[in-house]
């Protein structure tokens, strides 16, 4: 199969891309390579035959349009997006414009090429979304694939806004389509403005480590490659025009989930342990969602899938890989934003 991945440059897109190129498919990294992109995240697989890279802004309905004229990819996977909640809190319009507006030249590029093609059964155009689209669960439940809809922040908006774009091209068109809701991602190649790889490079550096209100917010971790590995068989297995929540089954409050990382720390990093003596509670950010978990069912029961990473597991392997891979993270560290608190507005 051929994929166009967008957003392949990313940490999330880069992992389908390993993962798609191992697996013997072929693939178009399509990415506009803005600020949390980084091609390093697909250096091993840039080497294959197999994989072509086109720069490009999903803004862009005319590169869009050439891209897919001249690759003739048998499905899209779209996963660029903007995602920091702290960024799209101080500024807004770019989520908006990338998440809303890119979504709909997406579709649109899609259906003309889909429509050129002769419109084949075979085709499909996966759209990878966030379980934050749902709000802020209280002390039970879990969200499932009918929970309605109840954005908190600016990003959450803009990623409910492209959802429904995406429902709608394909009940008014008849374009075929899957969705998919995940959890929290965490693992290697993590752009370091994220709380996982905040934490990692926090305490090796002995700063201080900040985590917003009390701590107690809770949020389902699923680990990336785990990820990768449900969205291609939802690509090649799920059920048309039908959405699929994907969770970790791993809930964890912030605070735990930083102990626990300044656990592994002790053990794999020893100078400066106890790592947790630089916890240090912030002002909490605007509007916070308080806890997210995912009730994995559909996805399990209709297609077998279950993650096979526990958080433990997952965030030991996240801290060693940190630990291993100095080069890649130590330039990023320069780019905007990054260090700073954000989100504050």
């Amino acid at each position: 199969m051929k994929i166009l991945i967008t957003g392949g440059a990313g940490f999330i897109g880069s992992a389908v891309v390993r993962l798609a190129i191992a697996r013997g498919h072929h693939v178009v990294n399509l990415d506009a390579l803005t600020y949390a992109a980084n091609l390093e995240n697909v250096a091993e697989a840039a080497r294959s035959d197999r994989y072509a890279f086109e720069q490009a802004d999903i803004r862009d309905r005319a590169a869009l349009d050439r891209i897919l004229a001249q690759h003739r990819p048998d499905a899209i996977m779209h996963l660029a997006a903007e995602s920091h909640v702290d960024r799209s809190i101080d500024g807004p319009a770019a989520f908006v414009e990338t998440n809303v507006i890119g979504t709909f030249n997406m579709l649109e590029a899609a259906r003309a090429y889909w429509t050129a093609q002769g419109r084949p059964d075979s085709f499909r155009f996966h759209h990878i979304s966030t379980d934050e689209v749902f709000g802020s669960l209280g002390e039970t439940g879990q969200f499932t694939e009918t929970t309605p809809y109840d954005p908190r922040s600016p990003y959450s908006a803009s990623k409910a806004g492209s959802d429904h774009l995406v429902r709608a091209w394909a009940e008014t068109y008849g374009l075929p389509v899957v969705l998919t809701n995940c959890s929290n991602n965490y693992g290697p190649y993590h752009f370091p403005e994220k709380l996982v790889p905040v934490v990692i490079l926090k305490a090796l550096s002995g700063q201080t480590i900040p985590v917003y209100g009390d701590g107690g917010n809770i949020r389902d971790w699923l680990y990336v490659e785990d990820h990768a590995d449900a969205l291609l068989l939802v690509l090649e297995k799920g059920q048309l025009n039908r959405s699929y929540n994907i969770g970790g089954e791993n809930e964890a409050t912030n605070i735990d989930l930083v102990r626990t990382i300044c656990a592994h720390m002790d053990e794999l990093h020893p100078t400066g342990a106890p790592h947790a003596d630089l916890i240090t509670f912030v002002t909490d950010r605007p509007g916070h969602d308080r806890r997210y978990a995912i009730d994995p069912t559909r996805i399990r029961t209709e297609l077998g899938w279950r993650p096979s990473v526990t958080v433990e597991e997952g965030l030991r392997r996240t801290v060693e890989w940190y630990l291993a891979n100095r080069d890649w993270w130590q330039p990023l560290l320069d780019r905007d934003g990054v260090g700073k608190r954000l989100g504050t507005a």
